[in-house]
């Protein structure tokens, strides 16, 4: 199959265009009302922010969720609202913006993630649990990889990762007309594939995906919770890919559940 057909999300979605102003909306909606610390720089790039969202009293821990858009679309602000189950539950949620394609490569964007990881950390004591949607997805898996430089004190506490729609081998990327955006070389796409690293041990591992993504998603996602000894896979009935993420905005889904339940 042509790559671009493969991994074409939006074509095969029946009212796709609706769906990144309806996230606006409710993300808007949400911080009207959220108890919130927003734009909190972790770096010195124009988009490196993240926003803060906390529970009533002393939260349980520290959820992030990295937003997709194939590293090239979207920041914060359209994915508030994702936020209110986990913090319904009593944990924060931090929500960073990163600097997108082409004006950064996907390594760059690797480090970034990381870096708003350790700074979130430091905002919110208790254990670590990293969520995030297709490229979100990838860049959560990312920081599973021990060639990932997280402060140790950090990489201690992640208790969690929850990978959503993952992009886990970039190979297959390199040809799509994206990747003019993304520059790739063949190593930076296997150096960038949380596929063939190894992960950090002790870390449990719940690759999420909807029954009616495309294949090459599917795909994806099957391979990592494969690839790696301590995943699992989590298939949605019913989901495709705009929709897989709605039920992190609900305390009592199932996704949430999968997020910080038992911990």
């Amino acid at each position: 199959m042509n790559p671009d057909i493969a991994y074409a999300n939006a074509d095969f979605i029946e009212g796709a265009a609706a769906y990144p102003p309806r996230w606006a909306a409710e993300a808007a909606a949400f911080r009207t009302q959220a108890t919130a610390r927003l734009d909190l720089a972790y770096g010195p790039g124009a988009r490196q922010r993240l926003d803060l969202f906390l529970p009533e009293g002393v939260p349980a821990g520290l959820v992030m969720f990295v937003h997709g858009g194939y590293w090239r679309m979207f920041d914060k602000d359209s994915w508030s609202h994702l936020a209110a189950g986990p913090v319904a539950r009593g944990w924060a949620v931090a929500m960073p913006s990163y600097t997108l394609a082409p004006e950064a490569r996907i390594s760059d964007i690797t480090r970034e993630i990381a870096a708003a990881v350790g700074f979130a950390a430091g905002l919110v004591a208790g254990p670590v649990v990293l969520t995030g949607h297709s490229a979100g997805g990838h860049l959560v898996a990312r920081m599973n990889c021990r060639d990932v430089a997280l402060p140790e004190a950090v990489a201690g506490r992640l208790a969690r990762i929850v990978p959503i729609s993952p992009l886990s081998d970039l190979r297959p990327l390199l040809e799509t007309k994206m990747n003019e955006d993304f520059r790739m070389d063949p190593a930076e796409a296997a150096a960038e594939s949380p596929l063939l690293h190894e992960a950090r041990r002790g870390v449990d591992t719940r690759v999420h995906v909807g029954a009616e993504e495309r294949p090459a998603f599917l795909d994806q996602a099957r391979g990592l919770a494969e690839g790696w000894d301590e995943a699992r896979l989590s298939i949605a009935p019913g989901r495709h890919h705009f929709d897989v993420i709605d039920d992190l905005g609900v305390p009592g889904s199932p996704l949430t559940a999968l997020l910080v339940g038992g911990l």
